[in-house]
C-alpha cells in the first residue's frame, strides 16, 4: 500500500494548504459527517475489555501457555478494510456497514489485535476509515475527497482515544499498536498526545507498522534501539528480499526499520531460525521458522516465506502480513517492554 507521502505530494501541487484540508468533505461520501460515533457504546468498538472479540483468541497450538496479565492498556488501530470497487459508501466507511464489521473483526481484529491480549486489555475502535483508493488519487477531486476521508477517520480514532483515557485509563501503561492505515492515524495521535506530552511516561512502546516513519517525525519520540526499551517507536514495511516499491525509492528519507526478531537497531540480519511463529490463514495454528527479518534502507527485507503451499505465494509484496510473520515475536516483545516498564516505574 502506498504511504501518504504521495497523497500529500498531490495536495500540494494543487496549492491547497495542509491545514485547509479538514475543511474538505468527500464530494461523493453518503456517510453523515454529522453523525458522531458514541464510543460509550460496545457496538463501536471492534475490541473491548468489556465484551467478547476475536482479539481474545489465542491460536490453539499456544494456548496452554497462555498466561493473560494486564501490564498495559492496548490500543490498537486496525488497517483498511474498506476494499469494495464500488465504494458503497463513499470515501469514509459506514460503522453501519455490518458486512464490514464482520470482515474487519474476523481478519485484522484476530491476526493483528490478537497479538497484545497476553499483555493486558486491548482497545481498537471501529472507525469511518477512508476507501483504499484513497492512497491512490488520480486527480484534483479525488486528492480532496481522500485527504477528507483521512480527516474524518481520524477525527473518530482521536475521539476514541480520547473517551478510553477519560473512562478506562485510569494511568495504566499504554501500548499503541497499528497497522497500515491505523499506523496513518496513530503516527498523528502520537505526535498530538505522546510527542513531547506528558502522557509519554505512561507509553510502553508504540507499534506503528505498514508505513513509512521520517525519524524527524517526532521532536522527542525515537525509534526503539534495544528489545526491552521503553517510550519509543518500532515500525517496518516488510518486502520480498531485493525488492523496493518504486513510490519507496521516491522517498526522501530512510523511514524507521525495527528488526522484529531481533529488536535491536545492531543486529539488523537476521536468520528465520530464529522465528518462534508465524501466524497464517488458518489462525490456529503458529508455524516456526517461516520468514527471516533483513533491514534494508528503510524497508524489512525477508526471503520469500517458508511454509506449506509456499509456492503459490508469488508476491513481493508482504504488507498484508507485516505483523503474522512475526507474531510470536512481537507477541513477546510486547510482553518484554511492558515488563521493563513495570519493573522501571517500581523503582
Amino acid at each position: 500500500m502506498r504511504n501518504l507521502f504521495f497523497l500529500s505530494v498531490l495536495f500540494m501541487a494543487y496549492g491547497c494548504g495542509k491545514s485547509n484540508y479538514a475543511t474538505y468533505q468527500p464530494v461523493y461520501a453518503s456517510v453523515n459527517w454529522e453523525e458522531q460515533p458514541d464510543y460509550s457504546q460496545l457496538k463501536n468498538w471492534a475490541a473491548h475489555p468489556l465484551k467478547i472479540d476475536p482479539s481474545d483468541s489465542v491460536p490453539a497450538s499456544i494456548l496452554t501457555k497462555y498466561q493473560p496479565k494486564s501490564l498495559a492498556d492496548v490500543f490498537f488501530v486496525h488497517p483498511t478494510t474498506y476494499l469494495d470497487p464500488a465504494m458503497p459508501n463513499g470515501w469514509s466507511a459506514s460503522l453501519k456497514d455490518i458486512a464490514l464489521n464482520i470482515n474487519t473483526d474476523y481478519t485484522t481484529i484476530l491476526s493483528q489485535a490478537s497479538i497484545f491480549n497476553e499483555v493486558g486489555m486491548v482497545y481498537a475502535p471501529r472507525y469511518r476509515q477512508a476507501h483504499i483508493n484513497s492512497y491512490y488519487p488520480v486527480n484534483k477531486i479525488d486528492t480532496i475527497n481522500a485527504l477528507a476521508a483521512f480527516e474524518l477517520a481520524y477525527q473518530d480514532v482521536k475521539k476514541a482515544f480520547e473517551y478510553y483515557l477519560t473512562n478506562h485509563n485510569q494511568g495504566k501503561p499504554i501500548i499503541i499498536a497499528a497497522h497500515s492505515q491505523g499506523s496513518t492515524h496513530a503516527k498523528r495521535l502520537l505526535k498530538e498526545f505522546f510527542d513531547g506530552k506528558g502522557l509519554t511516561k505512561q507509553l510502553v512502546s508504540a507499534y506503528i507498522v505498514g508505513m513509512a516513519i521520517d525519524p524527524k517525525e517526532f521532536t522527542s519520540l525515537k525509534a526503539c534501539a534495544k528489545p526491552a526499551e521503553t517510550g519509543c517507536i518500532c515500525a517496518w514495511r516488510t518486502y520480498k528480499e531485493g525488492y523496493v516499491p518504486p513510490i519507496i525509492q521516491k522517498e526522501q528519507f530512510n523511514s524507521i526499520v525495527t528488526n522484529p526478531l531481533s529488536w535491536d537497531k545492531d543486529q539488523v540480519s537476521v536468520s528465520r531460525k530464529v522465528n518462534q511463529g508465524t501466524v497464517l490463514y488458518n489462525f490456529k495454528k503458529v508455524i516456526p521458522n517461516v520468514a527471516a527479518a533483513n533491514n534494508h534502507e528503510g524497508v524489512l527485507w525477508t526471503p520469500k516465506p517458508k511454509f506449506f503451499g509456499n509456492f503459490l505465494y508469488n508476491t513481493k509484496n508482504y504488507h498484508i502480513a507485516d505483523y503474522n510473520l512475526f507474531y510470536m515475536s512481537v507477541r513477546k516483545n510486547a510482553m518484554d517492554r511492558a515488563l521493563q516498564f513495570a519493573s522501571s516505574s517500581s523503582n
